[in-house]
């Protein structure tokens, strides 16, 4: 490579660089450049009219049931985060500072089994769970809690619990990953400076921890707010997500401009959230 010209580098850099590109341009630009077309268009009368128009976008402002599908999508995922994020942590500084090094794989190994399992099994197991005559209810009956079956399903509780069981150990690995990189000379340190385990943890630990939480909070915040299946599943209808929203555009009106708007507006969310959380690592780094 030392004897080759600076063009010759250049063109070898962008020969290795071209099928990325090439994916990323046929599955993710021509695909978004074609639903934020689409988003311009109409449904009128059962046929698309292709008159560039913010109607849709207009119509999401104007109809309160679209609008309160986002704010429900927006309320859940942070309720999920913040949730994932007070479980995980606590479990990802047992892993790194309560086991020792030679058990830490295995519990890395179980902590990420029910990634091993479909997403689908999961939230229907948690259904049966849930569910009136389910195996909550029922514990409750033989236990004399309660006097009839109650069902836990169908709300957004449910919706939340299926959702935390998922990305808080998601969460558990980034923490755990930022928490084994810290030296223990820093809390060593801060002992002999006469700080306590929880000044310490307060002043030091946490601080340097949290771009692993930053990141994995992204994470969880991305992938919650875009999902279908657990809303679906354990939400049921009486509480409209914005994923939700948008296949009802398809499944039962086929309004494919309408839906594709929507998703644009999902699009737009995520992005937000993706330009926060750079912006807050970008001056903590500073």
């Amino acid at each position: 490579m030392s004897g080759q010209a600076p063009g010759q580098t250049n063109l070898r850099a962008w020969g290795l660089l071209l099928p990325a590109v090439a994916w990323t341009a046929a599955f993710f630009v021509v695909p978004l450049a074609i639903m934020a077309a689409h988003s311009f268009w109409q449904r009128v009368g059962g046929k698309i009219v292709t008159d560039l128009s913010l109607a849709n976008y207009q119509s999401f402002f104007a109809k309160s049931f679209l609008l309160e599908s986002l704010v429900n999508s927006i309320e859940v995922s942070l309720i999920v985060t913040v949730i994932s994020v007070l479980l995980a942590y606590p479990l990802a500084w047992i892993l790194v500072e309560r086991v020792s090094p030679r058990w830490q794989r295995l519990a890395l190994i179980l902590a990420i089994l029910p990634f091993w399992t479909s997403y689908v099994v999961r939230s229907y197991s948690w259904l049966l769970v849930l569910s009136e005559g389910g195996i909550l209810s029922n514990f409750l009956l033989d236990m004399g809690i309660t006097a009839e079956p109650v069902s836990f399903a169908n709300n957004r509780g449910a919706t939340v619990v299926g959702f935390v069981h998922f990305f808080v150990m998601l969460l558990t690995l980034t923490i755990y990953a930022n928490l084994v990189q810290l030296p223990k000379n820093y809390a060593r340190a801060a002992a002999d400076l006469g700080a306590g385990p929880l000044r310490s943890f307060v002043y030091v630990t946490l601080p340097l921890t949290l771009p692993g939480i930053m990141v994995g909070a992204f994470l969880t915040f991305v992938l919650c707010i875009g999902d279908y299946i657990t809303p679906q599943i354990l939400g049921g209808n009486r509480e409209l997500l914005l994923p939700q929203t948008i296949m009802m555009q398809i499944a039962r009106r086929s309004d494919f401009p309408m839906a594709s708007a929507l998703a644009m507006i999902l699009m737009l969310c995520v992005t937000l959230a993706y330009i926060a959380c750079a912006r807050w690592l970008r001056i903590e780094r500073l």
